[in-house]
């Protein structure tokens, strides 16, 4: 069995290393570039990946990971973003899998598709609380199952057999400094504020971004105990009470436009 870990990209030139190092194992290493004007693709090329190219207009990220299915050439493929890690453990794991048992290669296989649990990093810190990403998320697939990927922000993937989960974990370091925050918020809460207005959410008022920020905090915070992460996760509910705001002030503003 042959064996593909994808990585889309763009401008990351200081994180890719990394990845495709953690993923060195793999048959085939493809880094789908969306538009880096940076050493992205330098990097890669250095490293033995192979590099595909990608339409750049906005994001699609789903367009992406569906297109990409086409340029893998394993039968087993894992989505991996450049600031994830596939540890040890992992790798042991999926070699375990993609390998078939004697007198079964022609078989396929129990599950067609794995959702991998994932450690999350924030500031360079192991977070537990908060509840700010998901405990596991649906990356290794077996080709032939996997028809597409769907939705505009969060995308899903559309595939045929059943789902099983892995035990081992990719190492995900998000939000490693405030620069690069900003920047994600900046970038995102255009693309939230767009889907709300294509959704005719109704008009943004006071009253309801003090709610949505409230019960940011609320569920952050309190519910899922974000405060037990010490500074980093008090750190974390505030910018994701704040990342709330600027969406629905961007929001505000396309509905002013309207008038």
């Amino acid at each position: 069995m042959k064996f593909s870990v994808i990585i889309i990209v763009k401008n990351q030139e200081n994180l890719i290393s990394e990845a495709i190092k953690s993923a060195e194992f793999a048959d085939e290493v493809l880094v789908v570039d969306t538009g880096s004007i940076d050493k992205t693709v330098e990097v890669a090329k250095k490293l033995g990946a192979k590099i595909a190219k990608m339409p750049t207009k906005n994001l699609a990220f789903a367009r992406w990971r569906t297109a990409a299915i086409k340029e893998a050439i394993g039968d087993w493929i894992f989505y991996l973003d450049a600031d994830e890690r596939i540890t040890p453990a992992l790798k042991k794991e999926i070699i375990f899998i993609i390998n078939p048992k004697p007198g079964t290669q022609n078989l396929e296989p129990e599950f067609s598709a794995y959702a991998v649990p994932r450690e999350n990093y924030y500031l360079g810190q192991r977070v537990r609380y908060g509840g700010s990403w998901p405990d596991y998320v649906k990356r290794f697939f077996w080709k032939e199952s996997l028809k597409k990927w769907s939705g505009r922000l969060h995308e899903e993937p559309v595939f045929q057999g059943k789902l099983g989960h892995l035990k081992n974990p990719i190492k995900h370091y998000t939000h490693r400094d405030l620069t690069s925050m900003l920047s994600k918020t900046i970038e995102w809460s255009k693309l939230e504020a767009k889907e709300l207005y294509r959704a005719g959410h109704p008009p943004v008022v006071w009253w309801r971004i003090l709610r949505i920020m409230l019960t940011e905090f609320w569920e952050r915070g309190i519910k899922k105990q974000g405060f037990r992460d010490g500074i980093v996760g008090t750190i974390e509910v505030i910018f994701q009470m704040f990342s709330r705001f600027i969406t629905y002030a961007r929001l505000w503003e396309m509905q002013q436009n309207d008038c």
